[in-house]
């Protein structure tokens, strides 16, 4: 405890240099924290995007591509599937259930879904969480559409309000479909997954805005929203389709079939094998990220040892004195150590501050460009232990200043002017 109140009295009478040291080694730690941190809750996010969907068909790409654009909505397909071979494979024996997919489509930066009420009913995200509406109903008519809980806030969109759906997915008023408006009739509740990003509407809804538009641009003929409501609205093509199986133990075999299938070249992916699989592709930055935050945390210590080892030309009279009254080579060790722990202490308390400052400032604008969600969970025992390494590597360092402060002479220490 005298030992204590010693370093304490001490840091007072150094407290610039030591905020500054505080300051480094908390920026070290919120990198170090950091990037472990947004690693997990990326993966968790990542993984918990689809949940219970067996299989995911699609045009003949590469497992990876027709994940991203199917379930996270980044990129296109580069081809589609026809719907005589969705609904040959959908009426399958082995086939519980299916969810088709269209995309193609935008409104002001959110892509358009196209699907049926199936999606309300079979998808399901995180450990088997069904979609929830926080407002309205599903859509039940050609126009009515149904949005993500981002969609509805950042555009502040209500029941009841109308939207348009712009050809592609760059908005622009030449592609606009603004003779054919929607009507939104629900809202899902947040999910944090792409489910919050997408405007969903019917596969009719797709069709009827499509009726007058060939090879992306309009035809000739101008149909009214009325008059496309005269039309056979069965889609030819979607662009994918989410599976469910009566029996898991066929996953295999019904992927191989789909993958051989001779109507049309596709591919049927495992969305769980296929996103482990992108997040090994990926964890290559991960990885680059913790080296560059070790370098970091390393030039942190080192900076401490510097400052420390400056510093003890203006205690050499302090620890001269302390060693003229008894102080034996451990309390002068013991001294600058535990000076060195409560710094380092402080700074990594402040750098989990600065973490989940930061985290809350960055939560929206991760989920909105991302669609990952970054929950405000607290450190799990891989963090804390990576704090105890730091404060251990801090007293590691620390032991250098101290052999060199006692070994210093206390004539040297008395001489010196007050």
């Amino acid at each position: 405890m005298n030992l204590l109140r010693i370093a304490i009295k001490s840091a007072r009478f150094r407290r610039t240099s030591l905020l500054l040291t505080i300051f480094t080694i908390a920026i070290s730690v919120t990198l170090l924290v950091g990037v472990d941190k947004i690693r997990k809750e990326s993966k968790s996010s990542l993984l918990n995007t689809v949940s219970q969907t067996d299989l995911i068909v699609g045009a003949r790409s590469s497992p990876t591509n027709l994940l991203l654009y199917s379930v996270f909505r980044i990129g296109n397909a580069t081809n589609n599937v026809t719907w005589d071979t969705y609904e040959t494979i959908a009426a399958r024996d082995e086939v519980a259930w299916t969810i088709p997919i269209s995309l193609g489509d935008s409104h002001r930066g959110f892509r358009v879904m196209g699907t049926n009420t199936d999606y309300f009913e079979f998808y399901k995200y995180g450990d088997r969480q069904p979609l929830v509406l926080g407002a309205g109903e599903r859509f039940e008519e050609v126009y009515d559409t149904v949005l993500g809980a981002d969609v509805a806030n950042e555009l502040g969109y209500s029941i009841g309000d109308e939207i348009t759906i712009a050809h592609g997915l760059v908005s622009a008023d030449f592609a606009e479909h603004d003779d054919k408006p929607f009507t939104v009739v629900g809202i899902f509740e947040k999910t944090g997954t792409p489910v919050d990003r997408t405007v969903h509407v019917s596969l009719a809804g797709i069709e009827a805005i499509h009726v007058d538009w060939q090879d992306g641009g309009r035809t000739g003929i101008r149909l009214t929203a009325e008059q496309a409501l005269q039309l056979d609205l069965t889609p030819t093509a979607i662009t994918a389709f989410m599976v469910g199986l009566e029996n898991r133990a066929t996953t295999f075999t019904v992927q191989r079939e789909i993958n051989e299938f001779q109507g049309e070249p596709m591919s049927a992916i495992l969305p769980g094998a296929t996103l482990a699989e992108f997040w090994r592709t990926i964890s290559t930055v991960e990885q680059v990220l913790f080296v560059i935050s070790g370098f970091v945390l390393i030039v942190g210590l080192l900076g401490m040892l510097t400052t420390i080892l400056s510093t003890l030309n203006e205690r050499r009279r302090e620890i001269a004195v302390l060693r003229s009254i008894g102080a034996r080579a451990r309390h002068v060790i013991s001294l600058i150590l535990l000076e060195t722990l409560l710094v380092v202490a402080a700074g990594c308390v402040a750098g989990v501050g600065v973490l989940y400052a930061l985290m809350a400032v960055a939560r929206p604008i991760v989920a909105r460009r991302t669609g990952v969600n970054l929950a405000m969970t607290w450190l799990d025992s891989t963090q804390l232990s990576m704090l105890l390494a730091v404060i251990a590597g801090a007293g590691l360092v620390a032991l250098i200043p101290g052999i060199v402060a006692y070994r210093r002479s206390i004539q040297d220490g008395l001489a010196l002017k007050v």
